[in-house]
């Protein structure tokens, strides 16, 4: 397929499958701990590609091992902690609108780890979108009080998946997309999710049953769509794009996750709408003048 076809067609897809990752997150959290959802979406992830992972072992990066680690923390495990912690307080429709701003990251990251020059114009965006996203911390959560710990952690989850967007474009842009997801999940992330799951207590209160099997079906769906296939096409997406590019999955991906949570019965207030619209608003504004690397 032509790479300029191909990029939209990624693009597209991957704002339904990630915007429809925060309801399954919901839906998890009703059966798992925030815990025991991250560590089973990356577990189950990582066991579903070992075997190609293992296939492919003398293909592993041995000189990138650094970058490889450092890519699969901040993208594929502590993000995944840090959005089901968030979503017990807020609803998953403001957790995709917060979502949304990872092409601020970008930037700010792209210029500050890899040189990546920013404009005027793109430096406005963020302060249009930061206005945005303070709405929406001061507009409340599911009570309606004030949620500023929650929007911190979106953030923080936002800011890590920049970090390893930005690092694989630079660092790893060589690899496959589907060896590297393999890698990531398999050689990297097994481990710590297993020892996560022990530490969350999983293990100790298991109990097979309906609620179980239930859960670990949106679990599943979680992982197998909306992080091991999910990340291939994303790997894929920055090998014939840039990381600014890549990272506005994140402009659709509210609105299905809005969509999502309206179904779900989420009510999104009037100031919480706004403070999407603002944050979007940016985002688009910031959008017009791409990155240039120098």
């Amino acid at each position: 397929m032509n790479p300029e076809k191909e990029k939209w067609l990624l693009l597209g897809l991957l704002s339904v499958i990630w915007g429809s990752s925060f309801i399954l997150i919901k839906k998890s959290l009703e059966h798992f701990n925030p815990y025991e959802v991250g560590a089973l979406r990356v577990l189950i992830a990582g066991i579903l590609l070992l075997p190609f992972a293992i296939i492919n072992i003398k293909k592993f990066p041995k000189k990138n091992i650094k970058w490889l680690i450092l890519a699969a923390i901040t993208g594929n495990f502590v993000p995944m902690f840090l959005f089901p912690i968030a979503e017990t307080e807020v609803s998953s429709s403001i957790a995709g609108i917060i979502n949304s701003m990872m092409p601020i990251f970008v930037i700010i990251v792209g210029a500050m780890l890899w040189k990546f020059k920013t404009t005027k114009r793109q430096m406005t965006g963020v302060a249009i979108s930061f206005a945005g996203t303070c709405i929406l911390a001061f507009s409340g959560g599911v009570g309606g009080e004030f949620k500023l710990i929650p929007m911190l952690l979106l953030l923080l989850a936002t800011l890590c998946y920049a970090i390893s967007t930005t690092t694989v474009k630079s660092k790893l842009g060589d690899i496959p997309a589907k060896i590297l997801s393999a890698y990531v999940f398999s050689f990297v992330l097994i481990l710590p999710s297993i020892i996560a799951l022990i530490l969350a207590g999983f293990f100790k209160d298991l109990e097979p049953g309906r609620d179980l099997y239930i859960g670990l079906g949106f679990v599943s769906l979680l992982s197998v769509f909306g992080t091991g296939l999910a990340m291939m096409m994303n790997y894929r997406l920055l090998n014939i794009s840039t990381p600014l590019f890549a990272s506005t999955v994140t402009l659709l991906m509210p609105v299905v996750a809005v969509i999502w949570g309206i179904l779900d019965g989420e009510k999104l207030t009037l100031l919480q709408g706004f403070g999407g619209f603002v944050i979007l608003a940016g985002l688009i504004f910031l959008r017009a003048k791409p990155l240039v690397k120098i």
